[in-house]
């Protein structure tokens, strides 16, 4: 297999091996559900500011419906993230993450698109793909790869994933390029394949493992996994995550992690770390309605978003998509019980400035 043509420079590989927080990053609408650039603007400048260490544009959170024709907000939306990115001047690693979904032409493309905006790495979906083989899958991801870095993602069945076996992931972990594997099947079982296939692989040392899984993220953060692999002990850490639930409250994510960082080394982890999860954990409940089955994840996302003043309303591209019965009060119950998690205080202290339009904005 010849070189990928774009690869991930030392310091950004060095930092995701580190862990890092990746937002899943939303789409502001405006009344008429069409893109509202000034929050959309806002939303990237508040997660730079908030310490993240990169952002995934495109991805479910971003609204697959950009793809749309007539919709056709996919370019746009990737290219105003990466022009913020870019304005930043960061003088750390940073790292631009695409969604990439759809046959394998429409994978390249997009990934195409998302190379000649600047863009890191691909997220690549494999929803809608029902059919194809877990070989077919593995082909695709090798075309993909030889294009941009790829970050491998287990999505739960709830949401339109599937289940795959642990020799795909071991298949999955041997491609080149492959950087990562976001693991979100919200299920022990599925996601202890993952860490296990990529322990297996000879890759084992060039992949980090990521959580997706919003329902347990403190705990795997503080998980490392072991296993015997030819007689030898080989282990994992999950050391970051890339998360819709870290699309709020981005600031305290941050400093969560970094926590984590400091603990998940030295041996001995308090009992209060499982407290601790089950608050997270309780707080993702409420943002991503597992109660009406995720119906309502994205619209509550953005009713987080709406009441820190980071967007203007819940509004997303397809009309039916809103919260569901009762999701707004338990939003108001987690605010209640938990008011160490939110930033409410760090949004509001910088909001007018990300607020600024492009022309003000240095």
């Amino acid at each position: 297999m010849k070189n990928p043509e774009h690869s991930l420079t030392a310091e950004q590989i060095a930092a995701l091996h580190d862990g890092l927080v990746i937002p899943a990053h939303p789409l502001a609408l405006d009344e008429n559900r069409k893109l509202d650039e000034r929050h959309q603007r806002a939303l990237t400048r508040y997660y730079i500011d908030s310490g993240a260490g990169g952002i995934a544009v495109g991805v479910h959170s971003t609204q697959f419906e950009i793809r749309d024709p007539g919709v056709d907000l996919f370019e746009p939306v990737l290219r105003m993230a990466a022009e913020e990115v870019q304005r930043a001047q960061l003088q750390r690693p940073f790292i631009l993450v695409a969604g990439i979904c759809g046959p394998t032409a429409q994978a390249l493309r997009e990934a195409e698109t998302a190379r000649k905006l600047g863009y890191d790495a691909g997220l690549l979906s494999m929803g809608g793909l029902a059919n194809w083989s877990e070989e077919e899958l593995l082909q695709r991801t090798r075309e993909v790869a030889q294009r941009i870095p790829v970050i491998g993602f287990y999505l739960q069945p709830s949401v339109g994933g599937r289940i795959f076996s642990f020799d795909f992931w071991r298949e999955f972990a041997e491609i080149p390029n492959v950087v990562a594997i976001k693991m979100a099947p919200f299920n022990r079982y599925q996601t202890l394949d993952v860490a296990r296939a990529v322990c297996y692989s000879s890759r084992r040392d060039e992949i980090a493992l990521y959580t997706g899984n919003d329902d347990n993220i403190i705990v795997d953060l503080l998980t490392t996994y072991r296993f015997r692999v030819d007689g030898e002990l080989v282990e994992k850490k999950v050391v970051g995550g890339l998360l819709g639930h870290w699309a709020v409250w981005t600031r305290k994510a941050v400093e969560l992690l970094e926590e984590i960082k400091q603990v998940r080394d030295g041996g001995t982890i308090s009992e209060e770390w499982l407290r601790r999860n089950v608050e997270v954990t309780d707080t993702n409940a409420a943002f991503f309605d597992p109660a009406h089955q995720f119906a309502g994840c994205i619209p509550g996302i953005h009713e987080v978003l709406r009441r820190q003043g980071l967007m203007r309303g819940i509004w997303c591209l397809n009309s039916e998509e809103t919260l569901s019965p009762g999701q707004a009060e338990e939003i108001d119950r987690i605010y209640r019980d938990y008011p160490h998690l939110n930033d409410d205080d760090f949004v509001r202290e910088q909001l007018n400035l990300w607020l600024e339009t492009k022309s003000n904005h240095a």
